[in-house]
Parts: structure tokens; C-alpha cells; sequence
């Protein structure tokens, strides 16, 4: 029979790292949104000082000039129209001129 050996002493743990938070979608140069989110397979996020809202669907996002707006909410209606909660009520998605 063998001698038993003497235990070996547990190896450190590595420290934790930190989650990350998500990684920002929008080109850099926007800064970070004043207000953003998504539903249904759709996100956005809203830039005030650039009057921009950006829109990713299916993979593919589109910048809007959102004007006057102060876009802070997303719905979208059955039909796939998409329209935005602003300070001046409800905004539809199409109403807003697309610059790229």
C-alpha cells in the first residue's frame, strides 16, 4: 500500500473580470444616446445635440434627421409600422427624412 501524501494547497482563484455592458452599435462620433432601446428584432438609439435616430433592423441601420423631436420610446404596430414617443406626441418611423 502506498503512504499517503500530504494534500496539496489549493491554487488561487483568479479574480473576476468585470462584465462588459453592451457594446455601442452607433458610430462613435454620436457620443451616447440620450435615450435608446429596441422591441421585436428592432433597436434605436437617439442622439438630441446631432438631431439623429438611428435605427438597426434585420442587421441594417438607417440614420434619420429627427428634427424637433425628443424621441424617448419605441412602438411598433402589427403591420410593422414603427413610430416614436417625442415631446410633440406620437412620430412615425416614415415621417422622418432618412440621411443614410
Amino acid at each position: 500500500m502506498e503512504p499517503m501524501r500530504p494534500m496539496e494547497p489549493m491554487k488561487p482563484m483568479e479574480p473576476m473580470k468585470p462584465m462588459k455592458g453592451a457594446e455601442p452599435w452607433w458610430p462613435e462620433d454620436l457620443g451616447s444616446p440620450a435615450s435608446s432601446g429596441g422591441q421585436n428584432g428592432l433597436r434605436y438609439a437617439f442622439f438630441p445635440e446631432k438631431h439623429r435616430l438611428l435605427v438597426e433592423r434585420e442587421g441594417k441601420t438607417t440614420t434619420y434627421d429627427s428634427g424637433d423631436h425628443r424621441i424617448s420610446g419605441v412602438q411598433q404596430q402589427s403591420g410593422g409600422t414603427v413610430s416614436f414617443a417625442s415631446q410633440n406626441g406620437t412620430v412615425d418611423l416614415d415621417s422622418l427624412k432618412q440621411v443614410g
